[in-house]
């Protein structure tokens, strides 16, 4: 899962989770193979209570069960899983209760620390909530109360479009996630990274855990990968653009003790102002700022004023040696090292500056 792209000059359209997907197929699925007949499209009930009406593109049956599929429309949002087709087979148990199961191109859990056990596919309890509400309101309008249904999610393509999220380092192999906590994709929200990074964390510590490496991305995550070799997979956190919220996710878990924090110099030039959510869309570097940073440092006021002429933080290098004695980077680094202190102030906190060919800075307290 990578950044946020830009956001469009335009008024953006919602659009619906997975989780709302695999619910209407469901419906769906559950509808055809209780009546028999051909469902075109199915209402279902989001839980914020706004009714949303599905389109049924494709439906199969066979010996007693049914199956009916949708296409993903997440609206203006670049998700991973827009226009994906996300299916449900569906037939009837004996048990009297609710079975799910994942299909093929839904991830299964293979690490404690997410909301759904090991073993279990990885349907989130929002959308299987969703899921056994329509499914026990069909039985119970066809007088089938003492019936259960069996619900396996599918996802075509599911697995290729899973190397583009954040779940192989969840522990959810072999395909996506059916997420959503309110049915609604809202553009640009980023929630589902966020998301992300706090499981990433629970995952961490209910693996053993006490430390986090945390880095923008798998660029700097390799770079810092030189100092930190035998760094396990689990402890290794991508914050992307928010650092806030990535503290915030810290500092409420007491089992995690300390970090060691990789950012590139661009990101670090705004997080030092106090900027934790650096995407370009929110935040621009200030060079006043860091001309007042290079001024504190020592530097004289012919060379501080440089940094008025650039375009691009990531120059800064043109002006200062990249190197771990240089007062500017060090001072720098001493200011991103104070925002997220003061976010999470219980955890022991190293700062690690990567300039764009993979040089490291370490921040000296």
């Amino acid at each position: 899962m990578g950044e946020l792209q830009d956001i469009p000059d335009k008024p953006l359209r919602r659009g619906y989770t997975t989780g709302a997907c695999a619910t209407a197929a469901t419906k769906a699925s559950l509808l055809a193979l209780i009546t028999q007949k051909k469902v075109t499209h199915v209402t279902i009930t989001l839980p914020i209570g706004e009714v949303v009406t599905f389109p049924i593109i494709q439906s199969t049956n066979g010996d007693g069960w049914y199956r009916c599929s949708v296409i993903k429309d997440a609206g203006d949002d670049p998700d991973v899983t827009n226009k994906a087709q996300i299916s449900a087979k569906v037939h009837l148990n004996s048990q009297g209760n609710i079975v799910f199961k994942g299909g093929e191109g839904v991830g299964m859990v293979t690490l404690p620390g997410l909301e759904i056990p090991v073993g279990e596919p990885a349907i989130n309890p929002v959308p299987r909530q969703m899921m056994e509400t329509v499914c026990k309101k069909l039985l119970s309008d066809h007088q089938l109360e003492k019936k259960g249904v069996t619900i396996e999610i599918a996802v075509k393509d599911g697995a290729t479009l899973a190397k583009r999220t954040l779940n192989s380092r969840l522990g959810i192999i072999g395909g996506i996630s059916i997420l959503g906590t309110t049915g609604i994709v809202t553009p640009f929200s980023a929630a589902s990274y966020i998301a992300s990074i706090e499981q990433g964390i629970d995952v961490a510590v209910a693996n053993g855990n006490t430390t986090l490496l945390i880095n923008s991305g798998g660029r700097s995550e390799k770079a810092l990968k030189k100092i930190f070799p035998k760094v396990t997979e689990t402890t290794c956190i991508h914050y992307g653009n928010w650092i806030g919220e990535t503290f915030e996710k810290i500092n409420k878990t007491p089992e995690i003790r300390k970090v060691s924090m990789g950012i590139m110099l661009g990101k670090a030039s705004k997080l030092a102002q106090g900027n934790t959510n650096t995407h370009s869309n929110k935040t621009t570097w200030n060079k006043e700022f860091i001309q007042k940073i290079a001024e504190e440092a020592g530097y004289s006021k012919e060379t501080s004023e440089k940094v008025l002429a650039l375009n691009m933080a990531g120059r800064l290098r043109e002006i200062f040696t990249f190197a771990p004695d240089e007062p500017f980077y060090q001072r720098l680094l001493q200011e991103c090292y104070k925002q997220c202190h003061n976010i999470a102030p219980n955890v022991t906190l190293n700062m690690y500056l990567i300039s764009n060919d993979n040089q490291i800075i370490q921040h000296r307290k």
